[in-house]
């Protein structure tokens, strides 16, 4: 196995805490990056750094200057970067007029424009390299946007098109730009979901006000019933690590509850993707 150097973003816990554990078990080189290293997340960076092939470092991927710093220290240090997987994300249930334009504005910055600064640091040196593999980590509500989840969907949705034109763009510079797709998983961000901040207009949803809470309940009890392991995702993400460049499939589903419809819409949108490809002349793209 060649060893490949990786940067993971929201590496404290969840499916970024596992890839990171995953990846330098297998001899990875892992630059596991989290907010708050020396506060809330001091003891996740400790046990991180006591496990071999694993470096921390503090970046919020909202500031842009430690996005940049971050990148110049693994080049400084390794010469290239092979992989960045992008986790960091926040999640958020509630009635989505409740959510504000600041409220937004923070989903968008965190789920979207910060793996496009990381993209943005890393992608020239990819380019120099002529090989690099970006994962972004989407979700199958990134196909499906369901009610009450209407606000991260939407994040989900700009993840998902602005992947999907990378990977046609960087593929023929040796870069591979993928997407892993979960379904729901019983990870730390169900202790810390976002809510709209504008509790006034919740009581104009009578009865529908309570159907967040449910939702909530519900994934609960099915987490309970299925037992989906987080695991399955960093297994997925090393899969990708592993497979030739240019073989690496757009959109990887990992699903166990609920799996099948994300996959059928995944075949039927490439098949009729491909054709508009090929009818714009750009049929090249796809191999």
């Amino acid at each position: 196995m060649e060893k490949k150097v990786i940067l993971i973003t929201g590496t404290n816990s969840g499916f970024g805490w596992l890839t990171a554990n995953t990846c330098a078990t297998l001899g990875h080189k892992v630059y596991a990056t989290m907010r708050e290293t020396k506060g809330r997340n001091a003891e996740k960076a400790k046990a991180l750094v006591q496990q071999e092939n694993i470096e921390v470092l503090e970046v919020d991927v909202t500031n842009g200057k430690q996005v940049t710093d971050a990148i110049a220290t693994i080049i400084k240090k390794e010469g290239r970067i092979d992989v960045v997987v992008n986790n960091a994300g926040i999640s958020a249930v509630g009635i989505a007029e409740s959510f504000t334009e600041d409220d937004l504005d923070r989903m968008l910055n965190v789920a979207v424009t910060g793996p496009w600064r990381i993209i943005r640091a890393a992608l020239p040196y990819m380019r120099k390299q002529g090989e690099g593999l970006i994962v972004n980590i989407s979700s199958v509500g990134g196909r499906f946007s369901f009610p009450f989840t209407t606000v991260y969907n939407g994040a989900k949705f700009a993840v998902e098109g602005l992947t999907e034109g990378l990977h046609y763009e960087v593929k023929p510079l040796g870069v591979d730009a993928v997407m892993i797709q979960p379904g729901p998983f019983p990870t730390e961000v169900w202790g810390k979901v976002a809510t709209g901040s504008d509790t006034t207009v919740v009581a104009g949803y009578g009865d529908l006000a309570k159907v967040p809470e449910q939702i909530i309940a519900g994934f609960k009890q099915m987490f309970e019933n299925l037992k989906p392991n987080p695991q399955l995702v960093a297994d997925a993400i090393v899969k990708l690590i592993d497979t030739p460049k240019g073989k690496r499939p757009l959109r990887t589903v990992v699903d166990p509850a609920s799996g099948s419809f994300a996959e059928i819409a995944n075949k039927t949108v490439k098949e009729q993707y491909e054709s508009y490809l090929t009818a714009f002349g750009m049929k090249e793209m796809l191999s």
